[in-house]
C-alpha cells in the first residue's frame, strides 16, 4: 500500500499516509478479562490482532488458550502467520530465512548470517540490503545501545512485532505436528522456553509503556527508552532513560526488568544492577536506578522507582 503513493504511482500526492496499528495492550486486557499481568503476556502472543485476541475466551488461562488453539490447524492464532507471510516472504526466500534466523533467537548481524546462510554463512553485500528492507518494511525493529557514547556497529536486530516473534520461534516448525494431531507437541516446547523468550520479548514492550508514562514530574526531561550492551551482551542492561537518541547528552536512570510469576525484584537483581551500572557511559554512582517486575519489588531497596504490570497498562488508557 506505501507503494502506491511512492513517486511515479498512482496515488503519489492523493493521498494521506495512516498507519493502522494492532491493539495495544490495554484493548488486549478488556477483551480478554485478564488482569494486568496476564494481559501483557496475551499481548506478546497475539500481538494485538483482533482475530487471534477475539479467539480467546475471556477469562481463559494461557496454557488453556494455546492447548485449544493448537488442537486445531485452522486455528486463527496459527493461520494468521501461515496466511501473511508467505506472499511477501515465500519459505524459499532468503528474506524468510533471516526472519526465522531472528525468530529464533540470533539478535547480532553476524549470528543472523550464519543461521540464515546454512553452510556457508549470508555475505555482507547480501544480508545488508536485506536487513534494510526488513527493516522499512516494520517487519524487523533495529536497536541500539543508548549512552553518551555513539555505537553504530553494535545493532541487535528483533521482530518488530510480537506475535510473528511467537509465531516464527513456537509455531511456523510446529503446525505440522498440529496437523497430525500433535499439538501437545508443540505446547510442551512452548512452555519449555515460554519464560526465556517472555523476558526478551516483553522489553520493547515496557520500553514503549515508560516512554508513554514519561517525561513526569521525576524526570521531566526523559524523551527517550532503551538499553544498553557492549559486544559480548555483558554486562546487558535493560532500561537506559535519558534526554535523547541515538546519542544522549545525558543518562537520566538505569534499570532492570524481572518478569516471573512469582519471583519479585529482589537483594540479587539490586546488586547486579549497581555492579553492571558504571559500564554505560553517561552513568555514575548518582545515576537512579529503577525497576519493572511482574511479581512486585521488594520494598527495602533503594530504587528512585519501580513499575508493575498495572503501571505499564496504564500508559495505554
Amino acid at each position: 500500500m506505501e507503494a502506491l503513493q511512492a513517486y511515479g504511482r498512482p496515488f503519489f500526492g492523493r493521498a494521506a499516509k495512516m498507519t493502522l496499528q494492532p491493539l495495544h495492550p490495554a484493548d488486549v486486557a478488556v477483551m480478554t478479562g485478564l488482569g494486568a499481568a496476564d494481559a501483557i503476556d496475551a499481548f506478546l502472543i497475539t500481538g494485538g490482532f483482533p482475530e487471534v485476541v477475539q479467539a480467546r475466551q475471556p477469562g481463559m488461562n494461557r496454557v488453556d488458550y494455546l492447548r485449544e488453539s493448537l488442537a486445531n490447524p485452522l486455528s486463527p492464532l496459527l493461520m494468521a502467520g501461515e496466511l501473511s507471510l508467505p506472499g511477501e516472504f515465500p519459505e524459499t526466500s532468503t528474506s524468510r530465512a533471516v526472519l526465522s534466523a531472528v525468530g529464533s533467537g540470533e539478535r547480532t548481524f553476524s549470528a543472523i548470517a550464519t543461521e540464515a546462510g546454512g553452510a556457508t554463512p549470508l555475505a555482507s553485500g547480501t544480508l545488508s540490503p536485506l536487513l534494510s528492507t526488513l527493516v522499512g518494511k516494520r517487519v524487523l525493529a533495529v536497536d541500539s545501545p543508548l549512552s553518551t557514547k555513539p555505537d553504530t556497529k553494535n545493532k541487535r536486530y528483533r521482530i518488530a512485532d510480537p506475535y510473528l516473534w511467537f509465531w516464527l520461534a513456537f509455531l511456523d516448525r510446529g503446525i505440522p505436528l498440529v496437523e497430525r494431531g500433535r499439538g501437545e507437541r508443540v505446547l510442551a516446547a512452548v512452555e519449555r522456553s515460554w519464560t526465556s523468550w517472555r523476558g526478551r520479548a516483553v522489553e520493547p514492550v515496557v520500553r514503549e509503556a515508560l516512554l508513554r508514562l514519561l517525561p513526569d514530574d521525576r524526570w521531566p526531561e526523559t524523551e527517550a527508552v532503551g538499553g544498553w550492551w557492549n559486544r559480548r551482551n555483558n554486562p546487558e542492561i535493560d532500561l537506559v532513560g535519558a534526554d535523547r537518541e541515538p546519542i544522549a547528552r545525558r543518562v537520566h536512570f538505569l534499570g532492570s526488568i524481572k518478569w516471573l510469576e512469582n519471583a519479585p525484584f529482589g537483594r540479587h537483581e539490586y546488586e547486579s544492577l549497581v555492579r553492571d551500572m558504571l559500564a554505560v557511559p553517561g552513568a555514575d554512582t548518582e545515576t537512579p536506578l529503577v525497576a519493572v517486575s511482574r511479581a512486585g519489588v521488594d520494598g527495602s531497596l533503594p530504587l528512585a522507582a519501580h513499575w508493575g504490570p498495572e503501571e505499564l497498562l496504564a500508559a495505554w488508557r
